[in-house]
């Protein structure tokens, strides 16, 4: 199967990592930056592979190599751009969260790979990991009985030097606060857990120490789901002085579960009222994880591939990604507005937020 990947930056190794593991033919990669496409191939030993052709411009690397698939790990302003040209050469895409900025492209990157029979991935890779694949079997056979409440808390840290080493990092045009680029896989697991329909939800979002960024650096949000469970997000880069933990729990009449570790990675609290016969293994479960991003993009190629040959929907497809990204911007809105936001969300971007935490920054300034 023919691959390109768009993007080299940050988390664009995870993306080769994958692709090499599911022995895709890696037929070109894109970036602006040379050096950046040398340290990555430099990095996986595949610099003098003469298959891979190097590319400055992605649209003119769809059409001469005409790949089968195509990862976008670009800055998340371009996503949907990209994702679209791709989707509309008749190009599979995975896009590294979030699927797009904005309610109206998301909708449209549905509609159109639905028209053009094209299949797209959104890259929540955590929904891949031993411990959440577990706690995901346990909600599929009702083990909780009815569920009562859920909560996610993203502690991490990221400082001055990660948001200098890409400009695009913090502004609403590209990427969005704490909740849109770092706490986005833990609402997903939220949300999908205690079962996508949402009524309404409350937020609040601050600017606390990075002011200067554009976008929140914490976030907080009460959630009422149509199924009558109610939730709560934490989610923070504020956490000193490293990433402390990505913890997700659920809570129901007949369970508790407490997924824990930085990344959502481990079961540290594993109770249920009928024992069964995998408890035993999943209680102290530890998935052992090189960083942040766990080990879940190579699972996630694996069942793409496979949903391509087969075609199928992908394990994680695009109304997963749309799902996850409703949520993020229904909190902004109600930041905005200052008031519970209904569910479905239209009409609304990341842009929007434009200005937000300016009148906020001059008092405290002062």
């Amino acid at each position: 199967m023919r691959y390109a990947l768009i993007g080299c930056g940050r988390i664009s190794t995870n993306h080769i990592k994958a692709a090499v593991v599911n022995q895709l033919e890696i037929a070109g990669i894109c970036d602006l930056v040379p050096n950046n496409m040398i340290a990555l191939l430099e990095k996986h030993d595949l610099q003098n592979s003469p298959g891979i052709q190097r590319y400055t411009d992605y649209k003119r690397m769809i059409i001469e190599i005409k790949p089968e698939l195509v990862s976008i790990a670009t800055e998340s302003g371009l996503h949907a751009e990209i994702a679209l040209f791709c989707i509309e050469h008749g190009v599979h895409v995975i896009i590294e969260k979030p699927m797009a900025m904005s309610m109206e492209d998301a909708d449209r990157i549905i509609r159109i790979s639905e028209e053009q029979h094209v299949k797209v991935c959104a890259c929540h890779q955590n929904r891949f990991n031993v411990a959440i694949r577990e706690l995901r079997k346990a909600v599929e056979k009702g083990r909780f009985g009815r569920l009562s409440h859920g909560s996610i808390h993203v502690r991490w840290n990221r400082n001055r030097d990660y948001y200098i080493q890409a400009p695009w990092r913090g502004t609403w045009k590209q990427d969005g606060g704490a909740l849109m680029n770092q706490c986005i896989h833990g609402i997903d697991l939220l949300r999908w857990m205690i079962g996508g329909e949402i009524d309404e939800v409350y937020g609040q979002t601050r600017q606390q120490f990075h002011d200067y960024l554009e976008a929140e650096d914490v976030g907080m949000a009460v959630v009422k789901f149509k199924n009558g469970v109610i939730a709560t997000i934490e989610g923070t880069t504020n956490t000193y002085p490293q990433n402390l933990e990505e913890t997700l729990y659920l809570s129901g009449e007949y369970g508790t579960v407490k997924i824990g570790g930085k990344s959502t990675n481990n079961i540290d609290i594993w109770n249920f009222a009928d024992e069964a016969a995998e408890d035993t293994k999943n209680k102290g479960l530890v998935e052992a994880a090189s960083n942040v991003y766990g080990n879940g993009h190579v699972s996630l190629f694996a069942d793409m591939k496979e949903a391509i040959q087969e075609d199928r929907r992908p394990y994680v497809d695009a109304y997963a990604g749309r799902d996850a990204l409703e949520l993020v911007l229904a909190i902004y809105k109600s930041q905005k507005e200052g008031k519970a936001v209904k569910f479905p969300l239209r009409g609304f971007a990341c842009v929007d937020m434009e200005g937000e935490f300016k009148e906020m920054l001059e008092v405290t300034n002062a």
